[in-house]
């Protein structure tokens, strides 16, 4: 059993996981749930939204330009593997639209 559990795999590929791609993945989330939860207690409040919500909004949107810039970066990187540099993009830029989209509900 000693021997299963210590078995070495095969590494068939020199790619690696982007750590800026990784970061930009995990910025990605930090929006997307920041926006999400400022919405849903927005809603709870009967649509009422303190000063704090816009400010997060606003500190999410940069965190999704930063979010966007370093999983683009990542994506210049040679022998890499390119799934979260792309679900990096992909959640900040959902929720750099949804933040600029609050934004212009609530200046309107």
């Amino acid at each position: 059993m000693h021997w299963f559990l210590n078995k070495e795999g095969y590494i068939f590929t020199d790619k690696k996981n982007p750590k800026w791609g990784i970061m930009s993945s995990i910025l990605g989330v930090i929006t997307v749930v920041s926006i999400w939860m400022a919405v849903y207690f927005t809603y709870r409040n009967g649509g009422m939204a303190p000063m704090q919500y816009g400010a997060v909004i606003l500190l999410a949107i940069v965190y999704a330009i930063t979010g966007i810039s370093l999983g683009i970066h990542s994506l210049t990187e040679k022998d890499i593997f390119r799934f979260f540099p792309i679900v990096g993009i992909v959640l900040n830029l959902l929720a750099a639209i949804a933040g600029g989209f609050i934004l212009y509900l609530g200046l309107g």
